[in-house]
């Protein structure tokens, strides 16, 4: 039985949880503007400056299975505590790195301890509150997830034109701080629910290991050969480990609930193809706006906001309406809008209207919002609450994982039509050339995660 307790106040724990999750978002977001900047104080290459941008996200989903079954192990508020703390630690270490090697192995524990955070906020979320409320209340998570996607471009911009790259990490060091003090003083829960097992370190090392060289190896599929075989060992590893924990007697990953229970596996279907089909619109609309519309990046940033502004004011909505509707109906109506406004963005041209542009991102943030809180409250909703971490866990897994392949498509059809030129002005019909094909292509991965999404069953039981 899951141990808790009373005492925790269930706002703090909203409150805590909340900033915890605007901080890895945040700082993806916010990382990519100060590229230049770090490059030219350490005079860095480009696979370097590649390596900077990957290693926090590639740390980050390797290592949120293992944190995620510690915690449902020796309990969520411990590895909670410990994941803020550290990450406050190397948000620290970073803004005082002396040279690239440095950041890059403070960024990469940054992640490390990002997946300490990140496998058990929701978690301890869905342990705190009640069933009724669960949808709502995910929703308002989510809304402190996007926050830091909508943040993470403009902030970061402005942090570093202003104050210098090294700003961005202290901004981080500060909210780690704000929520370290919340959360050591008001969680007074432990929600630890499984006893008498113990922890699988060979499943453990394997998805690490995998999971590392798939995501590295998807991001930089097109650069040469050595990537690719990244990438492919990465897929032996998951096969390894999916035979590893079949066979297991404690397993980090109970792999046969994805056989028996079809809610739990199409609705991390869902998200796995959901975040392959929109992670890239960002990028690809970025490029759009200023090398074939001539924008300046404040402008292009501005028009981009739209997106994900939308998915903070849809968010608590949606996931209070999946409280009472089927979280299967709300998810696969925002999937279906978010395809719609992916087929019209395959059908861009360099005179294209910039309103068109603008009304197509707010019904992809309408549609991003009704998904993504519904499709969390329905796999949260499909454990029992002992495997709350890992589900959570699995979870952010297939959001990084759909995040690497979504750049992948993009590095794959760009080294086909493009093939090596720079993104210059000069290049406008080719750039959008290969823009239309990876959102169609996008648009038709969309697509069937609507009909995986209706696939997952009944999660509100009658």
């Amino acid at each position: 039985m899951e141990k808790s307790s009373q005492t925790t106040e269930p706002l703090c724990t909203l409150l805590v949880t909340s900033l915890a999750a605007f901080l890895t978002p945040f700082m993806i977001g916010s990382i990519g503007l100060a590229i230049p900047s770090i490059g030219s104080e350490f005079n860095a290459d480009a696979p370097t400056l590649n390596l900077i941008v990957t290693v926090f996200l590639i740390s980050l989903a390797a290592f949120l299975l293992p944190f995620g079954r510690l915690a449902d192990l020796y309990g969520r508020r411990k590895i909670f505590l410990a994941g803020i703390t550290s990450y406050t630690l190397f948000s620290f270490l970073s803004a005082l790195a002396p040279s690239a090697f440095s950041l890059i192995v403070a960024y990469t524990l940054q992640g490390v301890s990002g997946a300490m955070i990140s496998s058990t906020g929701v978690a301890i979320l869905t342990s705190v509150y009640q069933v009724k409320e669960r949808g709502k209340i995910l929703g308002i998570n989510a809304t402190a997830v996007y926050t830091g996607l909508s943040a993470g471009p403009f902030l970061g911009g402005l942090l570093t034109y202003n104050f210098g790259w090294r700003s961005i990490f202290v901004v981080n060091l500060l909210v780690g701080l704000v929520a370290l003090v919340v959360a050591s003083t008001k969680l007074k829960g432990e929600w630890a629910g499984i006893v008498g097992e113990r922890f699988d370190f060979r499943g453990s090392v394997l998805i690490v290991l995998s999971l590392s060289g798939l995501i590295y190896g998807a991001s930089t599929f097109s650069l040469s050969d050595t990537n690719k075989m990244f990438f492919f060992l990465g897929l032996v590893g998951i096969a390894a480990f999916v035979f590893q924990e079949r066979s297991a007697k404690f397993p980090i990953l109970n792999v046969t609930v994805f056989s028996s229970n079809p809610a739990f596996t199409f609705s991390n279907l869902a998200a796995l193809i959901h975040y392959s089909a929109t992670f890239a619109i960002g990028f690809l609309l970025s490029l759009y706006l200023q090398v074939a519309r001539g924008l300046n990046p404040q402008a292009a940033g501005l028009i981009l906001l739209i997106q994900p502004l939308m998915m903070v004011f849809v968010s608590p909505l949606a996931g209070r309406i999946s409280d009472r509707i089927e979280p299967r109906l709300v998810a696969s109506a925002g999937m279906a809008l978010t395809s719609f406004g992916l087929f019209i963005f395959s059908l861009l041209s360099p005179q294209s209207s910039l309103n068109l542009i603008a009304a197509n991102l707010f019904l992809i943030g309408l549609g991003y919002g009704f998904f993504s809180s519904p499709n969390t409250n329905a796999v949260m909703s499909s454990v029992s609450r002992v495997y709350y971490g890992v589900a959570s866990s699995t979870l952010g897994t297939m959001r990084f994982l759909g995040q690497a392949f979504s750049m992948a498509i993009v590095s794959t059809v760009f080294a086909y039509y493009l093939k090596g030129l720079r993104i210059t002005p000069a290049a406008t019909d080719l750039l959008v050339q290969s823009m239309s094909v990876v959102f169609i292509v996008l648009t038709i991965i969309s697509v069937g995660g609507i009909f995986a999404s209706l696939a997952r069953g009944v999660i509100h039981e009658s």
